[in-house]
């Protein structure tokens, strides 16, 4: 579930998928018979009602009570696997990393456990920026010799390689915090970029009748960047510009939040990732491992207004086929309510895209504003053309903006004629030709054999055509 494995004997991830290790299932608790205290119970081998009444007391908030009830239980039954994998997973989808290393590393044993609780500690430690300690857990089940596990752990071996690198550079800035002169004063850092509007809208907030005005009580709903899980070099690969797979990450976010901007129901953003020194362009970031608890607790307090849902997700291409995880988290809870996944070939990518697209929109009760209110939103033709639209749209939109460096907005012609191609499709599409094309213009980087390109013959169209100055 997310960045924490929790079990409940039944896979959140399909069926060989690296998301979903062997694990010792948590079954439905069984009752305690009524003559029998808790501390009876317990010696009696009996201890899933304890964990459940600890995991209700983690939801609730009473992380005190919780953590009890785990010492106790812990003092009798800590050396069974179905226990710790329990704990380490409830601790950790609820956000309590600390106390996953305080009560679960000093008994965990990977040969009498198992990886699953080895997992969930891995993970607390790569959150808590513990490196080294990440890499003990990492190194111990490498060595359980796991193949349904290989491809999982290469992502974390590429999660540590990027928080050892951050530490490298961080200890580079010089003692007691002065910095020699070639330095930078800071260590390069990810930031979270919201995109609020579709993102082909910006540079057309003059325009009426664009966007439909939001209501009141309106639920709240991010897409976050995809996860790409099993990509070595990932950081080398952030620095370049735009590639295929970082791309789709971005993509489907602005795809999906752009979607619910045009519900009366919703307010939804699109959150991406970029790395730098504060202050100074950065390139985009790539993601090994998908969003922790942690991650979204993160999101959600630094947001205006808080949230009720976040997407997250992880995307993954072997051999030209592609596979997409996404799941929905509640957030008054912290826990995950639903997950979609799609598998698909080029031939494929459209149907299957829209498959997706169309069981998100049902899940989420997903209704459009009356035709009369701004903009009539229509689901894409033409899905996997559309992300190709809208992550240069992101790219020259952030370029403009001077987050991202220069040298990451080198983006082929092919992707301006891809833009063009699809332009005539519908409004939405004409509308984001004309702001890539305004954005690349201002950035002298607009190529010089693109030519103009066929638009939607509508009235909207032609007054943000004269706005643009085309």
């Amino acid at each position: 579930m997310g960045f924490f494995d929790r079990f409940t004997g039944k896979s959140t991830s399909p069926a060989g998928s690296p998301q979903s290790p062997a694990a010792t299932p948590v079954t439905a608790p069984a009752a305690t018979a009524p003559d029998q205290t808790p501390a009876q119970a317990l010696a009696a081998g009996n201890v899933r009602p304890r964990l459940v009444e600890a995991r209700e007391k983690l939801e609730a908030k009473e992380v005190p009570a919780a953590l009890a009830i785990y010492e106790e239980v812990l003092a009798t039954a800590g050396d069974r696997a179905d226990v710790l994998v329990t704990i380490s997973g409830d601790l950790g989808v609820n956000g309590h990393l600390r106390e996953i290393v305080e009560l679960i590393a000093p008994r965990y044993d990977a040969t009498r456990h198992g990886p699953a609780t080895g997992l969930n500690l891995l993970q607390a430690y790569l959150a808590l920026r513990n490196a080294d300690a990440a890499q003990h857990v990492l190194d111990i089940l490498f060595g359980l010799k796991r193949p349904e596990l290989e491809n999982r752990l290469h992502g974390f071996s590429n999660a540590i390689a990027e928080l050892m690198h951050a530490e490298k550079l961080s200890a580079e800035s010089g003692p007691g915090g002065a910095a020699p002169a070639d330095a930078p004063a800071e260590p390069p850092k990810i930031n979270l970029v919201s995109i609020s509007k579709p993102i082909w809208y910006y540079g057309l907030e003059s325009l009426p009748n664009v966007l439909p005005a939001k209501g009141e009580r309106l639920r709240r709903v991010a897409f976050a960047q995809l996860a790409m899980p099993g990509v070595p070099d990932l950081m080398d690969l952030a620095r370049q510009p735009e590639e295929e797979l970082g791309r789709f990450s971005r993509a489907l976010p602005l795809w999906f939040a752009e979607t619910f901007s045009f519900s009366p129901h919703y307010h939804a953003i699109a959150v991406v990732g970029t790395w730098g020194q504060p202050g100074t362009p950065a390139h985009y970031a790539l993601f090994p491992t998908e969003w922790s608890t942690d991650n979204l607790r993160q999101l959600v307090d630094s947001t205006e207004g808080g949230l009720d849902y976040v997407f997250t997700g992880a995307v993954q291409r072997r051999a030209g086929d592609w596979e997409l995880v996404l799941r929905v988290w509640e957030v008054k809870k912290f826990r995950e309510r639903k997950q979609f996944t799609a598998r698909w070939t080029p031939a494929t990518a459209d149907a299957e895209l829209a498959k997706l697209h169309e069981s998100l929109r049902t899940f989420m009760e997903w209704s459009p504003y009356p035709a009369d209110a701004g903009l009539k939103y229509t689901a894409p033709s033409h899905p996997a053309a559309w992300l190709e639209v809208l992550a240069p749209s992101l790219t020259f939109f952030l370029g403009d903006k001077h987050i991202l460096a220069s040298d990451q907005l080198a983006v082929s012609p092919d992707r301006f004629e891809s833009v063009a191609q699809h332009a005539a499709s519908n409004e939405a599409a004409s509308l984001a030709w004309f702001t890539l094309r305004a954005r690349a213009e201002r950035l002298n980087l607009f190529p010089a054999q693109i030519g103009e390109a066929l638009v939607f013959p509508t009235p909207l169209v032609q007054q943000a055509k004269a706005a643009l100055g085309h």
